[in-house]
């Protein structure tokens, strides 16, 4: 069966990375969290106390930061590296949410990022999921799915997803913070969240996650089946 890219873009907190991790298992391909890579770089920024806002120092930084995915038997799905060092769950935290959508707005960071998320899909059979995946990174990806959702369903969801990894968070400040990003990530200079003109939109406010999954592979089964 011939294999394409699946690009799956968004809102944060719609479902992205759940749907992508389970489309890639069903159809064994393989799944790229672009996110988390710019989750990676937000969270070395931070510990080696880089401003962000600063060009040069961010450059310099760029060289020092190599960012790898790699399966975790436990969870069913891969966790991120950063310098070889398993940070899965620390990119997760709301300090992270807070700053990634200002660092994944910096030219060279999405530049470098770009380049490795390209790199990761020239074999095919890949589902990668972000805010610019079929704009930017594969505007020739075969399928492009958009998914949005209510922005208090997403963020109930996100709440309940930092209360199960013991991370108490007022809902109304995990709504701001939603939105803000929103914001941020579509009236960004470079490459802003928009969706392409050839993707399909998904809205995930009232669906199951096998709902979402069932819409993607059957959207996928339809364009193998033309490719032939």
């Amino acid at each position: 069966m011939k294999k394409i890219i699946i690009a799956l873009d968004g809102y944060s907190s719609c479902g992205k990375s759940s749907t992508a991790k389970r489309v890639a298992a069903q159809l064994g391909y393989a799944f790229i969290d672009t996110g988390a890579m710019y989750r990676a770089v937000s969270l070395y920024l931070y510990e080696n106390q880089i401003d962000y806002t600063h060009a040069e120092a961010v450059e310099q930084a760029l060289a020092n930061i190599q960012i790898s995915f790699q399966f975790n038997e436990e969870r069913g799905a891969s966790d991120v590296y950063l310098n070889g060092v398993n940070v899965e769950s620390e990119i997760r935290k709301m300090y992270i949410s807070q700053l990634v959508s200002q660092v994944s707005s910096i030219a060279s960071v999405r530049k470098a990022m770009v380049a490795q998320q390209q790199e990761m899909g020239k074999q095919k059979g890949i589902v990668m999921d972000g805010r610019d995946i079929g704009t930017k990174v594969f505007p020739e990806a075969e399928l492009k799915i958009f998914m949005t959702a209510d922005p208090v369903i997403r963020a109930e969801r996100r709440r309940l997803e930092l209360l199960q990894k013991g991370d108490d968070v007022p809902l109304a400040e995990i709504l701001e913070n939603l939105q803000q990003r929103d914001l941020q990530d579509s009236t960004r200079a470079e490459s802003p969240l928009v969706q392409a003109d050839d993707a399909i939109l998904l809205d995930t406010s009232y669906m199951t996650l096998d709902e979402q999954v069932a819409f993607v592979v059957n959207h996928h089964h339809a364009i193998v089946e033309k490719l032939g």
